[in-house]
């Protein structure tokens, strides 16, 4: 909606500040900018308001707006005055309104910094957090526009007003004057207000997931008069697995007198039920879909599942459909699950929901499963089913035109019925949402992702999201910085869910291999040194093993303080006939969670070869199994065992550092880890090494949560941030190319000297006299090298020269050079001073579109490049980050003394990593940063080349206030 001229002659109309919003009950509403077509809206909306309301607004009998009073609150310069609007269907149901004010309070322009606001939300509308909504937008607007306060005057008995304000975590100061509290809030964001952000979002995405989990009454849009199809598969699935609600059949060409179908109520249209519908399932064809969602809309449906196809997986005219769903839906405060799903299960038994294409209800457990793809839900499933495994709820969002994977993990972060977290992606909407929502939700549980369509090169169909340019082991490595245990197949997701879901944590990488197989229980010692664990060596019980052979040994290595984790391998036995004996595995399960069911709580998995029975005897639940813990409850050792204090990471290190996944010390799982109930059990050693040794790594990085690191603030004396932004708005210009800026070598080194980045100066040399004299500057010894294009890192060609330590040895390495590659003026050789040896290494930040700015770091040289021996962390890094990014990389033994070599001084260079990260994050116009070679020393270290990229800073959808993605 566009304002007219009148409205804004200098101004255009800001559309950005436009916004979708999930409010505190889960509804949806629109905030806009408030235009001058408004008038109308306006009149009515503030006809809806009560007295009371209007009283504590103008602090005086206000009935109603008079003609002036509507002029000036619909016209604004989107400036000095500002009004926002939230609508829902339309209408207004609250508003705010900022006038800039000078020092006595007097309307004032540009530049005063400080701004009276204003807010009136409907009665019916109040105690949802539309105001709460309200400030954090409005606050946005006004930082835009160069506002840095807010005044406020509100009457005492406004208590629910005075909250909002005392609740948003900015600064502020109160005072009471002439019978008003008067209140001023610093705008500026603090931690404080940042975490009441995210906190309200986190209910109010959370409850806008549990309205569509938990409806009271259902509706299924499209149900055919004859069985079959998909509206008619959805009603039959809902009434089979038992649903708790009520449940209304609706098909616009209903027979005349029919009044149910399959015994359920049937109407014509949505409207006919004389009763509230909280969940639609709509199975119509994509053509009929806007008629059936403005019918919910109208009716006051809660939320969509929308299973017609016909959307972006179409194409250019099926995306257009898809974004005009969407918009129309959360006009009406709806959100939508797919379109193009398979459906939602929810298995609590207060609900039993089904409203999905899956014809059985899986078994009730501990699992929650979201997926993109339909036909990968359904493997998932039936996977699952087969493996005994149970499930919390189970989602399959389609083209997820409006719910996703993130919504999922703010509901899963508290839900009491869920412990663990699948979901299958082929697309990240929002990765540093993502990020952050499965870092948090990971220190209390586990998520487990399989990522699909990694090396397509596109976006899957019917998925609108931000293209990253980063690769796909950089995903990974952020995935894993994040606590998110990332397999590679759906297979691994179900085999590591399934014993995450049932078995302690374990506490070290220790493992007890026991069975009556020599070559199994060798084949499994052997994959477990692959996977980075520390196996025993394995007992074998031999073939003649019975059940109680078999409970003895498992018992006496729980029992066993040395052992973190057993495998248990089994074959098929033999009897007293000779005979191999398979049926009986049933036995066997039994005295396998004997043993367990009365040993330490330490994870127990089975790998077996062909016995019958054992392996659904294992995945029967047990009375072993723990009571649903707090989902937030912090992760704490045992009494009694405390975890070894992890070395300060900036210590220098005489050997080659241990792995990511090296043992914790010896002890039990936290105190809220599911106890015991199935035994998992694997049909091949691999798959159940990988599944135990993603527990270990996951068990240890929950260690390291509990007690996370800290961005060192010893750099604050050594840095200067004003500086540095000084030289990037010089740099940049009043007109910055949106392409970027390379900077040259030397603003490169004057803006990395301003974080405390020494770059060792390098000095042109077109000819041999220009090289001598830039020697002599620099003193001997130097090295000559040739920066050509076509020449960087090839060190093969000759075009360095190192430790030349006279005039003469320079001549004779110049005239070299310029024989064997060509002219300087093709050439470029520069002249550096020589740096102490050491390893060279390459330092790198970059800022990617989708997933944010990324701090890299490696060893220079063509292996570390072909092999991808990169580690990479998100900025801002933290101390524990920097220690972690130089021991990750797989040559990290060269920088601690490999092979009898002088251990490098690894503090200087977590130190420079900090430092790059820091100017990184203070400075979003720095886009990209290289250090190549960084020459760590014992003693030191040498940064030889710097190249800065600047460009006007990307937008940060992530620190701005509350909004749901636009498609």
């Amino acid at each position: 909606m566009q304002p007219s001229p009148e409205q804004s002659p200098h101004h255009a109309y800001p559309d950005h500040w436009e916004a979708d919003v999930v409010l505190r009950d889960g509804g949806t509403a629109r905030i806009r900018p408030i235009t001058t077509d408004d008038a109308e809206r306006l009149v009515s909306f503030y006809e809806q308001v009560s007295d009371e309301s209007k009283y504590y607004r103008f602090f005086a009998p206000y009935p109603r707006l008079s003609a002036k009073d509507v002029h000036r609150f619909t016209h604004h310069d989107y400036v000095d005055r500002v009004g926002l609007a939230v609508t829902v269907g339309g209408e207004f149901i609250a508003t705010v309104r900022y006038d800039r004010i000078d020092a006595t309070g007097r309307p004032a322009s540009a530049p005063a910094d400080e701004a009276e606001v204003a807010f009136l939300v409907q009665d019916a509308h109040q105690g949802r957090g539309v105001a709460s909504t309200l400030l954090e937008h409005i606050a946005a607007v006004a930082r835009e526009r160069g506002i840095r306060r807010f005044a406020a005057e509100v009457l005492p008995a406004n208590t629910k007003m005075i909250k909002v304000f005392r609740d948003a975590g900015y600064t502020q100061q109160r005072s009471f004057e002439d019978g008003s509290v008067h209140l001023t809030l610093d705008l500026e964001p603090t931690a404080e207000s940042l975490a009441v952000q995210r906190a309200r979002e986190q209910r109010a995405e959370a409850k806008s997931v549990q309205r569509l989990l938990a409806p009271g009454s259902v509706a299924v849009i499209g149900v055919g008069r004859t069985p079959g199809g998909v509206g008619r598969t959805v009603l039959r699935n809902l009434l089979g697995a038992g649903f708790t609600g009520r449940v209304h059949a609706v098909n616009s060409a209903l027979d005349a007198g029919q009044d149910t179908i399959d015994g359920v109520p049937a109407h014509r249209s949505l409207g006919e039920i004389g009763e509230p519908v909280d969940l639609a399932v709509v199975a119509v064809p994509a053509d009929r879909v806007p008629e059936a969602v403005a019918d919910c809309g109208e009716h006051g449906v809660q939320g969509l599942v929308v299973l017609s196809a016909g959307y972006a997986e179409w194409g250019a005219e099926g995306r257009e459909r898809q974004r005009e769903l969407v918009r129309q839906a959360r006009s009406y405060g709806m959100r939508i699950i797919g379109p193009n799903a398979f459906g939602v299960i929810n298995n609590s038994e207060a609900v039993r929901l089904n409203a999905s294409l899956a014809p059985d209800r899986p078994a009730s457990g501990r699992i929650g499963l979201f997926t993109q793809s339909g036909a990968i839900g359904i493997a998932l499933l039936s996977g699952l089913y087969r493996r005994g495994a149970g499930l919390s709820t189970f989602i399959s969002a389609g083209n997820r035109a409006d719910i996703s994977g993130n919504d999922f993990l703010q509901y899963w972060y508290e839900d009491p019925d869920t412990d663990v977290a699948l979901l299958y992606l082929e697309s990240l909407g929002n990765p540093r949402k993502f990020t952050r929502l499965a870092r948090r939700t990971a220190a209390v549980k586990p998520v487990v992702v399989v990522k699909g369509a990694r090396h397509s090169g596109s976006t899957p169909p019917g998925h609108a999201v931000p293209v990253s340019r980063i690769p796909d082991s950089t995903v990974s490595a952020l995935m894993r910085q994040a606590g998110v245990i990332r397999v590679d197949t759906v297979t691994e997701m179900v085999d590591a869910g399934l014993l995450l879901a049932d078995q302690p944590l374990p506490a070290g990488g220790r493992v007890a291999i026991l069975g009556n197989s020599e070559s199994l229980g060798l084949l499994t010692y052997d994959v477990c040194l692959a996977e980075g664990l520390r196996p025993r060596p394995p007992i074998d019980l031999t073939t003649s093993a019975t059940p109680q052979d078999f409970r003895d040994a498992l018992s006496a290595a729980l029992a066993d303080g040395a052992c973190d984790a057993v495998i248990v391998t089994a074959i098929p036995w033999v009897g007293e006939n000779g005979e191999a004996e398979s049926g009986d595995g049933e036995v066997l399960a039994t005295a396998l969670h004997a043993a367990a069911a009365a040993g330490p709580a330490k994870p127990v998995a089975v790998v077996h070869v062909e016995i019958g029975g054992l392996a659904e005897a294992l995945s029967a639940a047990t009375s072993t199994v723990a009571q649903p813990r707090p989902a937030t409850q912090p992760f704490t050792a045992a009494q009694g065992t405390t975890a070894a204090p992890a070395a300060p990471p900036s210590a220098p290190q005489p050997t080659a550092p241990q792995p990511a996944n090296a043992d914790a010390a010896p002890g039990v799982p936290p105190e809220d880890a599911p106890r015991r109930g199935r035994i998992p059990a694997y049909p091949a050693a691999e798959r159940a090494v990988r599944a135990l040794a993603e527990a270990v790594r996951y068990a240890q990085w929950r260690r390291q949560a509990a007690t996370p690191g800290k961005v060192p603030d010893f750099l604050d004396d050594t840095i200067d941030p004003p500086g540095a932004a000084a030289r990037i708005d010089a740099l940049l210009g009043e007109d910055p190319d949106p392409r970027g800026r390379p900077l040259g070598h030397d603003e490169a080194r004057e803006l990395l000297a301003c974080y405390g980045i020494a770059v060792r100066p390098t000095l042109p040399a077109p000819g041999p006299e220009e090289a001598v004299a830039a020697a002599a500057r620099l003193g001997y010894p130097v090295a000559l090298k040739t920066t050509a294009p076509h020449l960087r890192h090839r060190a093969d060609l000759g075009g360095v020269r190192l430790d030349l330590d006279s005039e003469a040895a320079l001549r004779r390495a110049y005239g070299d050079l310029t024989e064997l590659l060509g002219k300087p003026a093709e050439l470029r050789p520069v002249v550096q001073a020589m740096a102490p040896r050491g390893v060279d290494t390459v330092v790198r930040a970059t800022i990617d579109p989708a997933a944010g700015a990324v701090l890299s770091f490696g060893l220079a040289g063509a292996p570390s490049e072909l092999l991808g021996d990169t580690a990479h962390r998100l900025v801002p890094a933290t101390d524990r980050d920097a220690a972690e990014l130089i021991r990750s990389i797989r040559a990290a033994p060269v920088l601690f003394g490999w092979r009898g070599a002088a251990p490098v001084d690894t503090a200087a260079l977590e130190e420079l990593l900090l430092r790059v990260s820091r100017l990184v994050d203070d400075h979003p116009e720095v886009v990209s940063i290289a250090l190549e070679p960084v020459v760590v020393a014992p003693q030191g270290l040498s940064v030889l080349g710097a190249s800065v990229r600047l460009s006007p800073p990307p937008a940060r959808n992530d620190l701005g206030p509350r909004r749901l993605s636009n498609y």
